[in-house]
């Protein structure tokens, strides 16, 4: 079955948790004027990339998520470690799992030479997470610009994002903390429909679940024997295996099927469906049945999450090296 492409046409909507004042000024023609080829200059960097990569599509949409989370969408998961710098690069949710730096480095690069001094790096990750879920086949949405560049980490922040092993409760609270809701909570688990992940995340609902020695209760005993032999106990923590076993490198709503059938590979993806009284279950349900309803809620929580705190005006800076901040060491 081809994967449908949607364009969903989304408009600035209310941003919780963010700064007052300062999301409003984010828009989608910021950079009309100043660069206005920035979107193609980033796409074009993110399919030469794609050819060496069938993961780096999903992994870019992951650095956008898990640098919006921490302290706002500012770029902080780029800054390397420096002396007034502690990088969130080796927070547990990211040490060896999150990738995609350097292709972020070329689009940044690529940027500085057509436009210096313009492009954000908070605004590279925006614009790589869009460009990365349409060219998967998944929805388009209108990415608000404007962002401006921190100049400082967070690696306490970064140890405390959601995890693959929180149940619904915890994960419903680590949502609600930067203002995003139940819809958006399910909508942004649907970026698991495309992308890798490590044996060190599932084993433990394998064959010590809650510290039972026995398997989660919640995982389909099929695709429990099939994740034995990728995953055997004892076995190499960081072999990869793929999200949606259907369609590991489209952007679909099979995910949300998988989950329905007791296949969510993760803890955190099933809870969605399978904690006691879950108030997300309808949600899932929902976006199982219509791929459209699922893209037009993941492209609105994508600008829910993309503003964030976010840095605007005369707050922050535009880096020249997204992996550093201006003047520093």
């Amino acid at each position: 079955m081809a994967i449908a492409r949607l364009m969903v046409v989304v408009a600035i909507v209310l941003v919780l948790g963010a700064q007052p004042g300062a999301a409003q000024l984010l828009r989608e023609d910021h950079y009309d004027a100043t660069c206005p080829d920035a979107h193609r200059i980033v796409r074009r960097v993110l399919k030469q990339a794609h050819r060496d990569d069938a993961r780096i599509y999903a992994s870019l949409t992951r650095l956008h998520f898990h640098d919006c989370f921490v302290q706002g969408c500012d770029a902080s998961i780029l800054l390397d470690n420096s002396s007034s710098v502690v990088s969130e690069k080796f927070a547990t949710p990211n040490n060896n799992s999150a990738r995609g730096y350097e292709v972020v480095d070329a689009a940044k690069a690529a940027l500085e030479k057509a436009c210096p001094g313009v492009v954000s790096c908070a605004d590279v990750l925006a614009i790589a997470a869009r460009v990365s879920v349409q060219l998967s086949g998944g929805p388009r949405w209108r990415v608000q610009l404007g962002r401006r560049d921190g100049a400082t980490a967070n690696i306490n922040a970064a140890n405390n994002l959601p995890s693959p092993f929180d149940n619904l409760t915890t994960l419903q609270q680590k949502f609600a903390a930067v203002g995003l809701d139940d819809t958006d909570l399910v909508a942004l688990s649907g970026a698991h429909t495309f992308g890798r992940v490590q044996c060190q995340f599932v084993t433990n609902r394998l064959y010590n679940f809650s510290a039972t020695n026995r398997p989660d209760p919640t995982l389909d005993r099929g695709y429990r024997a099939f994740l034995v032999q990728r995953c055997p106990a004892g076995g190499d923590g960081t072999a990869l295996n793929d999200l949606d076993p259907t369609t590991p490198d489209g952007f679909d709503n099979n995910y949300y099927a998988s989950i329905q059938k007791r296949r969510g590979f993760l803890q955190s993806d099933q809870e969605l469906l399978s904690a006691p009284g879950a108030p997300t279950a309808p949600i899932v349900n929902r976006f199982a049945r219509s791929q459209k309803a699922f893209f037009r809620s993941f492209a609105r929580s994508m600008i829910n999450m993309g503003n964030i705190q976010p840095l605007t005006g005369t707050q922050g800076e535009v880096r020249k090296d997204c992996r550093k901040v201006n003047n520093g060491s």
